[in-house]
């Protein structure tokens, strides 16, 4: 005939050292979830900024030609020479 085995009761002080470290892993599993919640945030942000980088680029680009074409076009009007900006005297090379 087999043995029962009788029931132990745990001590409070057992049962409280085990709700506190089922606490803990509960605690830092949600921590962790929204670390990773941040971090898909973060990501998120990351790649508009980088969309937002390559407009600007392409845009610089598109820039630097219309200058080239500009310089060009009043090269081939007045011919080579100096601008002051701040007064809008055009001064022609010798």
């Amino acid at each position: 005939m087999a043995k029962k085995s009788k029931d132990i009761k745990f001590t409070q002080n057992e049962l409280d050292n085990l709700t506190d470290l089922r606490n803990n892993y509960d605690s830092i599993r949600s921590s962790m979830g929204n670390l990773e919640l941040s971090k898909l945030q973060l990501e998120s942000r990351l790649s508009d900024l980088e969309e937002e980088k390559f407009r600007l680029e392409a845009e610089y680009t598109n820039l630097i030609k219309r200058e080239q074409e500009l310089v060009g076009e009043l090269n081939e009007k007045y011919g080579a020479g100096n601008l002051d900006p701040a007064t809008g005297i055009f001064t022609p090379n010798k």
